[in-house]
């Protein structure tokens, strides 16, 4: 793999700021936000293949399973606990290990051996052709042209690389006119983000905000709106511009944002109470990003998810997976639940983040994939009847998933 460096040149006013480093890694951290917050739209490229897989981990290996099927393609050793990311091309997922990201073959199947080096390999994002790595242990982030990935042939391809004033738990995100918005922050707190144009050997800010505390989470709504989640609502870049969006409470976190590309409102996960034990949320965020308001909607007391347990889908609805083992459809425009499908039995939430329980992870189409540990099974979904088409009974328990759908 060939690095393309370039030198971030900061202004004098920006150096005199105390800018914290943003995490919004969706892939490590205690707080670790959902697979990818831009992973519920379909892959933006596609590989050469008819095969259309997906990858569960599990403790000490992964299984690749037929996407329609989900009949068990194969099984590859692996760590003990890893973390799985669409590559976005249809074909790869980034599987993230203490080695950093590597590169997993679904069509093969096959680990490859082509490693992103990280000393804490955190989020992936997909967005505008590019797939974006960020190591929180370096404060470094990786940028693939998406197209190449899917054509890799023994080496990774050429990458472009930014590197944060300080390491934190952060996440990047390129957009179609090639601006990085990045987090801001240093290994003990994360303050907002920054929006970077690449010149010769160095980036020029654009502009910038450290109106975020805690600032964790992505996502890319319709026309290009970045929303990330603060300790006290989110913040939007929208035409070149941060915008802080409040949230009614003192203490408002909202740490994954949940998106579909052609929708402007962003649902995001929401926690009003810093002292509340376990994982398990009950109100969600709803963030318009035209008329930049946040918008805080509490759930019936039957619906509690967890950050792995909410996608977008058909019609750009929201799909929420909750304890009570239904999945409920909610109205992003109105805020109302609409329906519900019963897909597994009750759950508890986890003790620990990283335990295996039921995600929900999305296509951008009609079908979801429901994971069961309790049950070790894995189920695919029709988001728009609730109709289990598949189901998987495995020999261990699914923890991650990722999707890699080839040409469909």
């Amino acid at each position: 793999m060939t690095r393309r460096h370039l030198r971030y040149g900061a202004p004098a006013a920006l150096l005199g700021l105390a800018l914290l480093a943003s995490g919004c890694s969706s892939n490590t951290a205690g707080d670790a936000a959902a697979g990818d917050s831009s992973s519920d739209s379909a892959s933006e490229e596609h590989a050469h293949s008819d095969e259309q897989r997906v990858a569960v981990s599990y403790a000490g290996g992964i299984a690749v399973l037929d996407a329609e099927t989900l009949e068990l393609v194969d099984e590859l050793e692996s760590e003990e606990f890893t973390r799985l990311n669409a590559a976005g091309d249809g074909r790869h997922v980034f599987v993230t290990t203490s080695q950093g990201f590597e590169l997993l073959d679904t069509a093969e199947p096959a680990l490859t051996g082509l490693v992103v080096p990280a000393s804490a390999a955190g989020h992936v994002v997909r967005h505008a052709g590019k797939t974006v790595l960020y190591d929180d242990g370096a404060g470094e982030t990786t940028v693939f042209d998406t197209h190449d990935l899917a054509h890799v042939d023994g080496e990774l391809p050429e990458a472009v690389t930014h590197t944060a004033e300080h390491a934190h738990h952060g996440v990047s995100i390129e957009l179609e006119d090639g601006t990085l918005v990045t987090t801001v922050g240093d290994e003990t707190s994360r303050s907002g983000a920054v929006a970077l144009h690449a010149h010769d050997d160095h980036w020029d800010e654009v502009a910038s905000s450290d109106q975020c505390p805690g600032i964790h989470g992505e996502g890319t709504a319709a026309d290009e709106a970045v929303v990330f989640g603060c300790e006290d609502g989110a913040l939007l870049y929208s035409d070149g511009a941060f915008t802080k969006l409040d949230a009614p409470d003192a203490y408002g976190r909202m740490g994954n944002a949940f998106v579909s590309e052609t929708s402007p409102i962003v649902v995001g996960d929401y926690k009003s109470d810093p002292d509340a034990e376990g994982y398990l949320l009950g109100s969600v965020a709803l963030i318009d990003t035209v008329a930049e308001k946040l918008e805080v909607v509490d759930l019936p007391e039957n619906v509690r998810y967890t950050f792995r347990d909410v996608t977008r889908g058909p019609d750009d609805l929201a799909y929420i997976l909750s304890t009570d083992g239904s999945i409920h459809v909610l109205d992003p425009e109105t805020g109302d639940l609409v329906d519900e499908f019963p897909v597994i039995d009750a759950w508890e939430g986890p003790a620990e983040w990283q335990d295996a329980h039921p995600a929900l992870v999305g296509t951008g189409g009609d079908t979801a994939y429901v994971t069961e540990p309790a049950a070790n099974s894995v189920h695919a979904v029709d988001l728009r009847t609730g109709e289990i088409t598949a189901t998987a009974e495995l020999d261990h328990t699914p923890n991650e998933f990722a999707v890699a759908l080839g040409e469909h």
